[in-house]
């Protein structure tokens, strides 16, 4: 099989084991940039409408490839949750799910710390009951029936809470029962799941590298990603970032579904700019480099937005201090219409954001635009702009300072 080179095969396992789970963090916050501008444009129900059709529309299709990526699929109950520990919407800890299973066809979670619990209490009532009710059991479903069509997923408590510091802050129960008639797929399903970003073919894990390359023993309380082999992390670093862009191709047809073409247009590129900046920002404090231009281009190369170059077909030079993307208009991406079909000469605020959370100094500039191809170089001003408010609103989530710790040896929670 013939597939791209993978721009995360120039970093190190170890660097790798702290970049993955900052890349499914920052999936998480996608959200904290998408909804701001929702809310603004549809109100709390109309952005709860959009919150549960993007992750109807994107969870299966990412679950299921990342169960075959590291060689777990199956129908059980220890398979949902292996799904959710690899899940941009359960960033390990931020999201801090823990697990017991009972048998293969029944189990529960709980949550001991949410992060997004702790973004939407201080907004009020009616904002955390869209949340952990409407939006939560219709999402929590669609995870689950992508392993098994007959499982739901029902609470056993939870927010708005009672004790106000109540934990864990919630609990569900998981079970997989014949008799459970899964529901009617919902608009749009068929489109994503046929997309470029469904059907993009990636490099096949290495089973000769040291380290695991699947996770195909039990279920494991967390999962260590410093356990994984280096080529199973440039395989997750890669299906994490299709997380991303399937999430927001839902975000995009839900958006389009309720405005009109430029409103829709001008909703996605806000969240494509705040998340660009927030997530640019958390990568370069991860791998803890400067702003000069050699960190531009660590940054860039390291972004989701940017990767997986099978996918967005993008490139990046660096020479000397210039630093140039080259952005094909007929790859994968743009043809389903996720972030790099959102750039243009005149719109380049998302890649400003991404390359200011490096150095506030840095904008990006259309240099040719001829044979399909957007050509961008970074330049670099005399005095510092400001950060922009797509940014800054998405800095509202505790996500963005949130930082890792090192829990030691993962338990096995089943045996195989």
């Amino acid at each position: 099989m013939s597939t791209t080179p993978s721009r995360y095969a120039r970093f190190s396992r170890q660097t790798l084991a702290a970049l993955v789970p900052e890349l499914l963090l920052c999936g998480h916050l996608i959200d904290r940039s998408g909804m701001a501008h929702s809310i603004a444009a549809f109100g709390r129900t109309g952005m709860a409408e959009v919150a549960i059709e993007e992750w109807q529309l994107a969870s299966p299709v990412y679950t299921r490839r990342m169960q075959r990526a590291l060689g777990f699929a199956g129908d059980s109950v220890p398979t949902i949750f292996k799904g959710l520990q690899l899940d941009i919407g359960a960033p390990p800890q931020f999201m801090d799910f823990r697990f017991r299973v009972d048998d293969r066809d029944h189990g529960e979670f709980w949550l001991d710390h949410c992060g997004a619990l702790a973004d939407v209490e201080p907004m009020g009532e009616d904002f955390v009951v869209s949340m952990c009710h409407d939006i939560e059991d219709p999402t929590f479903d669609a995870t689950a029936l992508a392993t098994n069509p007959h499982a739901r997923v029902r609470p056993i408590h939870r927010p708005p809470r009672q004790p106000a510091d109540r934990t864990p802050v919630c609990a569900w129960r998981v079970t997989i029962d014949p008799a459970h008639e899964p529901p009617p797929a919902p608009r749009n399903a068929g489109r994503v799941a046929e997309s470029a970003a469904a059907r993009t073919e990636l490099a096949p894990i290495d089973a000769a590298d040291d380290g695991l390359s699947d996770y195909a023993g039990p279920l494991l309380s967390d999962l260590r990603f410093a356990d994984f082999s280096h080529s199973a992390l440039v395989r997750i670093a890669e299906e994490v970032c299709l997380q991303h862009h399937l999430l927001t191709l839902g975000f995009v047809l839900a958006v389009r579904a309720r405005a009109d073409a430029p409103a829709a247009a001008a909703i996605a590129r806000k969240q494509f700019t705040g998340i660009a900046g927030l997530t640019a920002d958390r990568i370069r404090r991860c791998l803890r480099l400067g702003d000069d231009a050699e960190a531009l281009a660590t940054v860039l190369a390291a972004h989701p937005a940017l990767n997986p170059p099978a996918y967005t077909g993008i490139t990046i030079d660096h020479a000397d201090s210039v630093v140039r993307l080259r952005i094909p208009r007929d790859s994968g991406a743009v043809t389903d219409g996720t972030w790099p079909a959102m750039l243009a000469a005149d719109e380049l605020a998302p890649l400003d954001a991404l390359a200011r959370a490096v150095n506030p100094r840095r904008f990006a500039t259309a240099v040719d635009a001829e044979d399909g191809v957007l050509t961008v170089d970074f330049g670099l001003a005399d005095t510092p702009f400001r950060e922009c408010a797509e940014v800054a609103v998405t800095r509202f989530s505790t996500g963005a300072g949130f930082e890792f710790a090192d829990r030691g040896k993962p338990l096995p929670l089943t045996v195989v």
